[in-house]
């Protein structure tokens, strides 16, 4: 039997509406197939651990909301910066700690809505991008879900986007264009984003799911 060379840290909590546990219960296996040591906490405080981060390739957030402290911080600011991959998807990674501006500056994009809360929405896949392989050979995806609207800043590499169509009682009159899936350089740290993936039936769905397989790898070191 041989032994997983790379290890993945799963954090895990917050906000309970997203299913913390249930959703990163459904990547843990193809982490484990993918060589990696899954090591699965339900606190922060590991951030905070230096010598462990240091040994740690890919970190799996799934927290929404929530605060963070200050030395918790810039460990997984630190972490990430000498080369520790960052993912996640949804809420889990950019509806966290909402005021701790060092986090959204690192993540490069920040949950501000979803107007409509469940509807009909597609997953575009951005065409000077499409080779890249997270998305290569993927068709746009389908869901009826939360559609994300994100602020976000240039530093992202932009791989697909959702377009927000306004209605007869939106406050804004023309159609907004939102990063879906982006990835970033972070020092010597990749991150991989996916805002797409509020209920568990989303990270069933297959394009979508194979997005975020693709995601957890790319990112890790």
């Amino acid at each position: 039997m041989s032994v997983p060379d790379r290890r993945a840290l799963i954090v895990r909590g917050g906000w309970p509406g997203h299913s913390p546990e249930e959703s990163t219960d459904l990547f843990v296996p193809f982490l484990k197939e993918s060589g990696f040591d899954v090591v699965v906490e339900s606190s922060l405080e590991v951030y905070a651990d230096a010598e462990y981060m240091a040994g740690v390739d890919l970190i799996v957030q799934s927290w929404t909301m929530g605060e963070i402290l200050p030395d918790e911080m810039r460990g997984l600011r630190q972490a990430v910066t000498n080369g520790t991959g960052l993912a996640g998807w949804h809420g889990g990674i950019i509806d966290s700690y909402r005021m701790a501006t060092d986090y959204l500056q690192m993540l490069g994009g920040q949950f501000a809505a979803h107007p409509g809360d469940l509807v009909d929405h597609t997953v575009e896949i951005v065409p000077e991008h499409a080779e890249h392989p997270i998305v290569a050979g993927l068709d746009p995806i389908t869901l009826r879900s939360e559609q994300y609207w994100v602020l976000a800043d240039s530093l992202n590499e932009v791989l697909a986007t959702t377009t927000i169509e306004p209605t007869a009682d939106s406050p804004w009159r023309s159609p907004v264009v939102s990063p879906s899936i982006w990835t970033r350089q972070w020092g010597e740290g990749r991150i991989f984003v996916c805002a797409p993936g509020h209920q568990l039936a989303d990270l069933e769905t297959p394009g979508l799911r194979t997005v975020i397989e693709r995601g957890l790898l790319w990112a890790a070191r």
